[in-house]
């Protein structure tokens, strides 16, 4: 708006409201004429009876006159798609000549709101696309490098362990990019999502987990009292899962145990040890467990952390809307 538009709608602040007191007080006092008329026998009844439903027919079209302004900004609103914003529509000076201050100012508002989203928006699509590529490209790299060195045979049996500490740092690496690209997507259209079976990928992760606690010498066990699916990311399920054994694990201290228990709708992640049992439990996620909390979030499957102390520390994860698996 320009700084003559908004002199002029600053002079207009109140106007609505002052207007829309004319249209009525005129109103009363047509009414009151035409019926002191009519009681005093000036002009008869239907007569009297006809002014007073013009009056009211034309003090209802003076009013809706002065809200076309405001109807008119709901039905911009009404119809707008962040996906093609038409950012010029909320423009006040787009606005008809007699809208109110208030009017105006409410939709230089909205229009500089829209205007912060379709930026954000934009943002958002250019950092996923260039932290895909920039990401993803070392990774295949080092994925590529890695199948390489597998295939020397002077490679000994210290570089093979290394080598395949590699692979599974590649492949949990991977999984996080994946995992942080569709948290930072705000409009996922749910590409990578299916149905998986919940057992499957958290042995596959588990897997990964236990070697990166290997130098904790902590023992990581699965048992499985129900078998179930979900619909969603299963890479991202998996990240879920190595965030929350990897904490129990840092919890249950050396020669400790980490304990993850499937139930139905539910998989829990328990720490057992000598370290596990002098913490405090606070009922609120760590620094470390952010991501974990996102996803939770993005796809709802709540988090119950423990409220209370306790022998151990147990993490729930639920999941409200479960899948039979077939066979």
């Amino acid at each position: 708006m320009t700084d003559r538009g908004t002199s002029s709608a600053a002079s207009r602040r109140g106007a609505f409201q002052r207007r829309l007191g004319l249209i009525f007080g005129w109103l009363l006092l047509a009414v009151a004429a035409v019926c002191l008329a009519g009681m005093y026998g000036v002009l008869p009844l239907a007569l009297v009876l006809m002014l007073v439903l013009a009056a009211i027919v034309l003090a209802w079209l003076a009013a809706r006159r002065l809200w076309r302004p405001v109807n008119a900004l709901a039905r911009v609103v009404d119809g707008w798609d962040e996906r093609q914003p038409d950012l010029a529509a909320l423009q006040p000076g787009h606005l008809q000549a007699h809208a109110d201050a208030d009017v105006a100012t409410l939709a230089q508002g909205l229009h500089a709101f829209a205007s912060r989203i379709a930026g954000y928006n934009q943002r958002e699509r250019h950092f996923t696309r260039d932290a895909s590529h920039e990401l993803r490209s070392p990774l295949t790299v080092i994925k590529m490098s890695t199948d390489m060195l597998s295939d020397d045979a002077g490679l000994g049996d210290n570089g093979r362990r290394s080598l395949e500490r590699i692979r599974r740092a590649t492949r949990e690496l991977e999984s996080v990019v994946e995992a942080l690209l569709i948290l930072a997507r705000e409009s996922d259209n749910g590409q990578g999502e299916h149905d998986f079976i919940v057992n499957d990928v958290l042995r596959r992760a588990l897997d990964d987990a236990r070697e990166g606690l290997r130098n904790h010498a902590v023992t990581v066990q699965l048992e499985e009292q129900a078998r179930f699916a979900v619909h969603g990311s299963p890479r991202v399920f998996a990240v879920l899962c190595g965030q929350l054994v990897r904490h129990a694990g840092q919890h249950a201290g050396r020669q400790g145990r980490v304990v993850v228990s499937v139930a139905p709708g539910a998989v829990s992640v328990s720490s057992q040890g000598a370290e596990a049992d002098r913490v405090a439990v606070g009922g609120e996620p760590g620094a470390g467990l952010a991501i974990a909390q996102r996803i939770s979030e993005r796809f709802a499957w709540p988090l119950d952390w423990p409220a209370r102390e306790g022998a151990g520390r147990t993490v729930r994860i639920r999941f409200p809307r479960t899948l039979p698996v077939s066979g």
